[in-house]
């Protein structure tokens, strides 16, 4: 199992470019998120397969559902041998606790993290879906219902990990997106942080895409991620 921070999201239509992407990196120096769409193009094959090369997999589906439903899909994902996967937070305590009871207690377990808000989120989003108060305080609600449901963590903007570290502690394990490096476009993540920033700020691990996949060379690209973090 690798101990990098680093976790490269595989924003790919399919299989054959992530491959492509894969094929030039060191399992030992990077974790890999696979989302909704390389998901729904290539299926399990393409985790079994990364798996097998040595990846440690984050699944990010967002599982929200009824808890039966989403207890059985991390039930299924675990099968899989992924390292780490998520639900939403939003499916409340009922749903969050069926999950994590799905995928047992051994110590190779996945870890079970949930999304407070999506890091996406400006305020103007937040009032518009009739949510009441500001981010931050949601997000650190939320993060208590998490904890208190027995999963590992959260996926969080950085900029909210100060006061999640307090709050929950060291165990608690905080997953930040948004993460872009000095000089890189920001796209459409409105919450973001340099790596540097976001490790200070408390996060565990950090989704970092386009800034390496969109890259010349990829490994060259991790490579001044992790000087950065010396």
């Amino acid at each position: 199992m690798s101990d990098s921070k680093i976790i490269i999201a595989l924003d790919y239509p399919a299989s054959d470019a992530a491959l492509a992407l894969t094929k030039q990196l060191d399992p030992q120096r990077c974790r890999l998120k696979i989302g909704k769409e390389l998901f729904t193009s290539s299926g399990p094959d393409i985790v079994e397969t990364l798996v097998k090369q040595g990846f440690d997999v984050f699944l990010d589906l967002k599982y929200h559902d009824i808890p039966n439903t989403v207890a059985k899909a991390c039930a299924a994902a675990a099968d899989l041998g992924v390292w780490m996967m998520n639900v939403h937070a939003l499916g409340g305590g009922a749903m969050m606790s069926a999950a994590r009871e799905a995928i047992g207690t051994q110590d190779d377990r996945p870890l079970l993290i949930a999304v407070t808000l999506l890091t996406s989120m400006d305020q103007t989003t937040f009032d518009q879906i009739g949510l009441h108060g500001s981010i931050t305080d949601t997000v650190l609600r939320l993060a208590k219902l998490v904890d208190d449901s027995g999963l590992d963590g959260v996926v969080c903007s950085a900029q909210e990990a100060p006061q999640l570290r307090r709050q929950r502690g060291n165990d608690f394990q905080l997953i930040t997106p948004g993460i872009r490096p000095d000089n890189s476009v920001q796209g459409d993540q409105h919450r973001t942080m340099t790596p540097p920033e976001a490790i200070a700020a408390g996060s565990h691990y950090l989704v970092i895409g386009r800034p390496i996949t969109n890259a010349k060379n990829p490994m060259a690209a991790l490579d001044a991620i992790e000087q950065s973090l010396l």
